[in-house]
């Protein structure tokens, strides 16, 4: 442990005595570091905020509608409409259980909400509790969403999205027991959408949106048919699994060919996820590759350094190995050297690329660059890359001074 103590303090009295030099190899590293870590960063902030943005609308979900068919089938002729209602969704759930949650949901456009002066003609949806798990719509403080007894008594409730709300009642006033007027029939506002990102939707964002059960739907407006289902699977790659039971078990219902992709249309957002994945994995993968070369250029001048060094040390490596010092003492005092710079300026290039990320995270910029983050995979990599160039740059150095010989050293 003295030993370990005493080569580490002579190896920084070494530093310290080429002020100029060391640094300007710390430099490199420092850089190096700076440019992978930051870079790496962006990569996990393009990411996270691409994800936020596509999840806006709900985490592996298919949206399915009715369509026509295209082909004959067991008689019936091609052109024929399918119909979607309430039990078609029951029956998915029983039949493939792989589905996580389904909803049937109806939708019109034709009615208009009223509060007072202020008149709409929002998306009305009626749907089913678990509907708001599926499409990541979370409630304010203060309201609720639809639960089973507003299904079971077929209550005139409504849930807001926030944009309507602030349409309907103002920024400042509250909505949530307060009563808005659904066509000619008063409804209990139990809750406000909680602002989300959402750029893509089938219908309507849900800030645009009212929702009421959907038993209240049938009731009110009399619909015999559900405009469309949206079920969300248990994991991504049974994607297109999942769409092939809904066609043999839909197509064995209403009688057309499960072969036959014009009877039902349906949209499933997984695949946003498997694009996503790849762009990201590029992006990413780009990103590194940049920081991994700045890098292997600070590790060339480390290496171009130690190898002065040593010939600079050439007759102390001499006198060392004459007392009897071994060749792999040798060896591990120059690699110990070269990964103590790694170390110096590893930890100057984290604290400076953290003070980036966050100058740059304060900065409004989130909505087209994402929010670079230093998480522990960034970390872990960009440790490993530093590793593996302080390894490379100390080793070959290390390894000509550990091979020179003893009577060339003291003669040199």
């Amino acid at each position: 442990m003295n030993h370990l103590l005493d080569t580490i303090v002579e190896i920084f009295h070494y530093l310290r005595q080429y002020k100029a030099r060391t640094f300007m190899t710390l430099f490199g590293i420092i850089w190096g570091t700076v440019s992978i870590i930051v870079l790496l960063a962006f990569g996990v902030g393009v990411k996270h905020s691409m994800s936020k943005n596509m999840h806006g609308m709900g985490e592996s979900i298919a949206i399915l509608w009715p369509g026509r068919t295209s082909m004959p089938f067991k008689g019936f002729g091609r052109d024929r409409y399918t119909h979607l209602n309430e039990e078609d969704a029951d029956l998915l759930r029983r039949e493939i259980p792989e589905i996580r949650r389904i909803s049937p949901e109806y939708s019109t456009w034709q009615v208009a909400l009223r509060v007072g002066e202020q008149v709409n003609k929002p998306n009305i949806s009626g749907i089913i509790p678990e509907y708001a798990d599926m499409r990541n719509i979370q409630c304010m403080p203060g309201g609720r969403w639809i639960n089973d007894l507003d299904m079971k008594e077929r209550k005139r409730v409504v849930f807001l999205g926030d944009e309507l709300k602030k349409y309907l009642f103002g920024e400042k006033t509250e909505a949530v027991g307060q009563y808005v007027y659904v066509g000619d029939s008063p409804f209990l506002v139990i809750g406000v959408l909680v602002h989300k990102t959402q750029p893509s939707s089938y219908s309507a964002r849900d800030q645009d949106r009212a929702f009421i059960p959907a038993s209240t739907f049938q009731s009110m407006f009399g619909n015999r048919y559900i405009n469309n289902i949206v079920y969300q699977i248990s994991h991504p790659l049974l994607s297109e699994t999942i769409q092939n039971k809904v066609y043999e078990v839909l197509g064995k219902q209403k009688q057309f060919d499960p072969k036959d992709k014009q009877a039902l249309g349906i949209w499933d957002t997984t695949e946003m996820d498997k694009f996503m994945y790849y762009f990201t994995l590029g992006f990413n993968l780009f990103m590194g590759l940049i920081g991994v070369m700045t890098l292997t250029v600070g590790g060339i001048g480390l290496a171009n350094i130690m190898y002065v060094i040593v010939q600079e040390r050439t007759s102390e490596i001499g006198i060392r190995r004459s007392i009897g010092a071994k060749r792999h003492h040798i060896m591990t005092q120059f690699l110990l050297e070269s990964f103590i710079i790694i170390a110096v300026g590893a930890v100057a290039g984290f604290i400076l690329a953290f003070l980036i990320i966050q100058g740059v995270a304060a900065l409004p910029f989130e909505e087209y660059v994402g929010d670079p983050t230093l998480n522990g995979q960034v970390a872990f990599i960009t440790t490993f890359i530093l590793g593996l160039v302080g390894l490379v740059a100390g080793y070959f150095p290390a390894r000509k001074a550990a091979q020179l010989s003893v009577i060339e050293c003291l003669r040199y």
